[in-house]
Order: structure tokens, then sequence, then C-alpha cells
């Protein structure tokens, strides 16, 4: 099992119940880590760390000065960080005609300047080396319809961890990108929701399911253990996904009808 007693993680977007960063959170905790959740809700932070013996800060990535407040506190309290991992985002799925210049402000702001923020303060935070990882999406080699604004500014924080491992590699900084695909979690319990959706993407999984956060979170032990010798790259942690596509809206539509069909049928 991968060790990582005496190593200080932060995992930014842990503020949403059982979602993707907490259960990285708990995986990180369960390996020996002092982990530090962070996001915009003290309440699931406090829970999340109590749960885990960690510590929790409030941290809105949209703003410069929270990411920096926090890299400071963590370092205050802790000493060092180790460790440092982004699982936030905003699953907006909306066309690229419909979205409106104040979402799409908001979209660049938290998955795109708020990567650089994120970045720029652990980079300083890691004189002597650490690891960073970036979540990021199969979408951004895998394309869905009316994601456009998302799957732009997600292959922009690929971007911009590759320029960091490129740049800092040399202080022992190993930055890497963990792209899931269709994954349940809070973030799309309402898309699972829907009868047949999820059966139009299963099949396009040749390992023969959707992900699930446990996976995303295995895969992040490993990326930021000391045994992992790679840097500047990006995980697809997505059964297979990118070998294929992501349905077409028309694949999904079929699916849906063909499941309400069933029921109705069922139910007569």
């Amino acid at each position: 099992m991968t060790n990582l007693l005496g190593k200080v993680a932060v995992v930014i977007g842990a503020a949403g119940e059982n979602n993707m960063g907490q259960h990285i959170a708990r995986t990180l905790a369960d390996a020996g880590a002092k982990v530090v959740v962070a996001g915009r809700k003290a309440e699931p932070l406090k829970a999340i760390a109590g749960a885990i013996a960690g510590d929790w800060a409030l941290c809105d990535l949209s703003k410069k000065a929270d990411v920096e407040a926090l890299a400071t506190t963590v370092l205050e309290r802790h000493g060092k960080v180790d460790i440092a991992i982004n699982a936030t985002g905003w699953g907006l799925l909306k066309g690229l005609h419909e979205i409106t210049e104040e979402e799409l402000d908001q979209i660049i702001a938290l998955q795109l300047k708020g990567v650089h923020y994120f970045l720029s303060a652990f980079v300083r935070a890691m004189p002597h080396g650490g690891s960073l990882i970036q979540i990021s999406s199969a979408t951004t080699q895998c394309v869905i319809d009316d994601h456009a604004a998302y799957i732009a500014t997600k292959a922009g924080s690929e971007a911009l961890i590759r320029c960091v491992a490129n740049q800092y590699g040399p202080q022992g900084i190993r930055a890497n990108v963990l792209s899931p695909g269709f994954t349940y979690s809070p973030m799309t319990e309402q898309s699972f929701a829907v009868p047949g959706l999820a059966d139009a993407f299963v099949k396009e999984y040749p390992l023969g399911r959707v992900g699930t956060s446990e996976d995303i979170a295995k895969a992040a032990l490993w990326v930021v253990s000391d045994d992992c010798f790679m840097s500047g790259q990006n995980l697809q942690i997505n059964g297979g996904l990118t070998l294929r596509r992501n349905p077409r809206p028309h694949e999904i539509q079929a699916a849906v009808g063909a499941a309400m069909a069933a029921m109705q049928a069922a139910g007569n």
C-alpha cells in the first residue's frame, strides 16, 4: 500500500458532500497524509476534516488572494506542502450561442484563471519539490456537444500543467492531469437519474462501465506517491473512453426514449 506518512496534502474542491475532492481527501488520509481540505463552504469542510483527522480552510479558487492565503495558511499551520490537488469544476452544459457573457466569465475565472492561481501559489509553497494534480476531463479528447466553454477552459488547464512540469521539474515538482469521463458524482447525479441516459455512455467505454470518484482517488494516490516517476502527463482515468467517443445527442435521446418506452410498457 502507498505510504504517505509525513506528507502534507491540500485538496481544493472538497466542500461538496461525497464529491470527488472528498473521495481524494479520504484516500490520501487513509494512506497516512495530513490532508487540508479547502473550498467555499465551511460546514462540509469541517465535517470531512473531522472525519479524516485533517484540517480545513475556506478558499474561492476564482480569487487570487484566497488561493495565496490558502497556501500561506497551510505553510503556517503544517510547515510544508508536499501535495496539492485541484478538484474544482463547473459542469456548464450550454450551447455556444446560449451561454451568457457572465457565465463565460465565471467559468474562465474558475477553470482557467483559478488553475493559474493554484499552480502559482503552490509552486512557491514547494521549494523542495512536491506533486501537483489538476483534475480535467476526457471531453478535451472526446468532445461532446453543448460543452464548449467547459472543454476550452479544461484544455487550458492542461496546458498550464505542462508548462509547470517543464519549468519546475528541476525544483523537484511533478505536475500531472487526471481526466475522468462521465463519472458518478454529486455534479452528475441528476444526469444519472434520467432513465437510459447512462446507457448511451456505457456502450462507449471498453471496460463496460462509467467511472467513479474512487477510480480517480486511487489514481491520484499513485500519482502523488514518491514511486511515480512521471510529470507533464494527462492520465485518462476513464475506462478506455478515449479509444472511442462520447455519444452524439441523437444517440442519447434514443437511449432515453427507449428506456422511457420500456418503463411505460412494464407499467402497462
